[in-house]
């Protein structure tokens, strides 16, 4: 028996999760990112994280290059962020979008609710996507709510 992808799609949109943008740069420096919600924690000690990305994606060849990305939690206000960087259009993600770096060198989102700054530790190939396993680095957070995702819409978080 199989799951077709649509139907696993819908099942799993059932499965409520933050929103972020996974970052990185190219060789020449320029950034280029992607919103994100398949990330996850993997250890306290050492400190790692997990980021699944579709090999098709525009952002996941310089993250393999680099050997370096960073995941930022998006703000409950950053919809927008969150559908730009969800588009295709490299070149155009970053611009008007306020980001330094840290230690390894990717974007670091300003608006950021929450970001860790990772050193690719290990990459696997998983069906169409890499889970990039990343060991932090550095990182922070401030008040805030988040984005959240939820059956293929964006929404807030209601305390």
């Amino acid at each position: 028996m199989r799951v077709e992808p649509f139907e696993f799609r819908r099942i799993l949109g059932h499965w409520t999760t933050g929103v972020t943008i996974v970052a990185t740069s190219t060789a020449a420096g320029e950034p280029r990112g992607l919103t994100a919600n398949a990330i996850a924690s993997v250890s306290l000690d050492p400190p790692l994280v997990l980021a699944c990305i579709e090999r098709a994606a525009d952002s996941h060849d310089p993250i393999r290059d680099a050997g370096f990305f960073s995941i930022n939690v998006l703000a409950q206000d950053d919809e927008r962020v969150a559908r730009r960087f969800a588009g295709n259009d490299s070149a155009d993600k970053f611009v008007g979008i306020a980001y330094h770096s840290e230690v390894t060198g990717a974007p670091v989102l300003d608006s950021a609710l929450a970001w860790l700054d990772c050193q690719v530790h290990e990459a696997i190939e998983a069906g169409d996507h890499s889970i990039f396993i990343g060991r932090v680095v550095a990182g922070d957070a401030v008040e805030g709510e988040p984005l959240v995702y939820y059956r293929g819409g964006y929404s807030r978080l209601t305390l």
